[in-house]
């Protein structure tokens, strides 16, 4: 009888263990939820609009990046990483010269989970102030590496009144698609209030820069607007 109960007990204490390790899971890759804060992951509108947002970098590709999205006339989101930024300060700050906007990818590109709140301050704020100096005047929105978060990082951004945008269309993360592939996978997924994911940079991101004209014009064929995160948020909050 007392192993039976042993066993019972040690089964009881297995799954609601394994219950909260998926809770875990589920809440640090959430795209929808945070425990504080204002998070966005797409905008509930019924205009045909867009936020097409590039992770990461800047690096040397950034004139390449510019030259597709100025052959188009498409303005974008850019969330940058501040090790990069100080790396090459003149494609930062040439990114908000040409009318883009620029969000808070933290500072080194760490996972932003189970991290203390000095980590969480220095890797925000620091890749704030490299923002500002590359000329940004509105807004800094953040995105989380790999969209990972769990306590310190919301209640920070919470506390300094800091949205946290993810994202709904997501065609080249992880894998290695062709040009006409990622714009496929972006029409098939799109739909009014979209955030768009794209990785640009490095010479891995090399498809995702050939496929931004196709992108956006194939988009743009279907009725769609490119505006930046900061517009959409805007309007959600009129």
């Amino acid at each position: 009888m007392r192993r039976r109960r042993r066993l019972l007990v040690t089964l009881a204490v297995a799954v609601v263990l394994a219950l909260a390790a998926t809770g875990l899971y589920r809440l640090v890759n959430s795209r929808t939820y945070q425990v504080a804060g204002t998070l966005v992951s797409r905008f509930d509108t019924p205009e045909k609009v867009v936020a097409l947002t590039f992770d990461d970098g800047p690096d040397e590709h950034a004139a390449e990046v510019l030259a597709a999205l100025a052959a188009e006339d498409a303005k974008a989101t850019f969330y940058v990483v501040g090790s990069q930024m100080e790396r090459f300060p003149k494609e930062a700050a040439a990114l908000v010269a040409a009318g883009h906007e620029l969000g808070n990818h933290t500072y080194t590109h760490r996972r932003m989970v189970f991290v203390s709140p000095d980590t969480v301050k220095d890797e925000v704020e620091r890749t704030n102030a490299l923002i500002r100096a590359a000329g940004q005047k509105g807004e800094i929105t953040f995105r989380p590496p790999t969209g990972k978060k769990l306590l310190t990082l919301p209640m920070y951004l919470a506390e300094h009144h800091q949205t946290t945008v993810m994202w709904d269309v997501e065609p080249d993360s992880g894998k290695t698609p062709t040009p006409q592939q990622i714009v496929a996978e972006v029409r098939a997924q799109v739909r009014p209030g979209s955030i768009v994911l794209l990785h640009p940079w490095y010479g891995s991101g090399a498809n995702t820069r050939a496929a931004i004209r196709g992108v956006v014009s194939a988009l743009r064929a279907e009725g769609y607007a490119f505006v930046p995160v900061s517009e959409l948020l805007a309007g959600s909050q009129a």
